[in-house]
């Protein structure tokens, strides 16, 4: 699918499985957060609404908070400081340290774990973006990496 053409109910029709929408305050600096700290690509970004992907499995929504007028979600949402408190956005894959990196050079993060090795076999961190939500890249750990857990 071209994500760069495809029109709204072509986009809605082709989604399956699990689906993630973000409500942000401003779309364009959760794009260049995004793609900048993450590596995601983002399509027909535009001040309302973008359509954003991490390799070939991950796609996303960014959604503008006025875009959401007449559902009830906006109610919840607190008027200043993070949201989605609880709820972890985990990108498998993305290097971890590299996106630290990234991020406490990018300015709008807020680095909460930096990147660390984990007994479930992921070295991972944790990095709240502009909005609160809380971005978790992670990739496996090495054979050496787990043999040091160990000890």
């Amino acid at each position: 699918m071209d994500l760069e053409a495809v029109d709204a109910v072509g986009f809605g029709r082709s989604l399956k499985g699990l689906g993630v929408n973000l409500l942000v305050r401003d779309v364009s600096r959760s794009v260049a957060f995004l793609s900048d700290v993450f590596g995601m690509r983002a399509f027909q970004p535009t001040r309302d609404f973008a359509i954003m992907t991490a390799g070939p499995a991950v796609v996303l929504q960014l959604h503008a908070d006025h875009t959401y007028h007449a559902n009830p979600l906006p109610s919840l949402l607190p008027e200043s400081g993070p949201r989605g408190s609880g709820a972890e956005i985990r990108l498998y894959e993305i290097d971890p340290d590299e996106a630290v990196s990234k991020a406490t050079r990018h300015g709008d993060a807020t680095l909460l774990q930096p990147a660390t090795n984990k007994p479930h076999g992921l070295r991972e961190a944790y990095i709240l973006d502009p909005d609160g939500y809380c971005w978790v890249p992670s990739r496996l750990l090495r054979d050496e990496e787990v043999k040091a857990l160990d000890t």
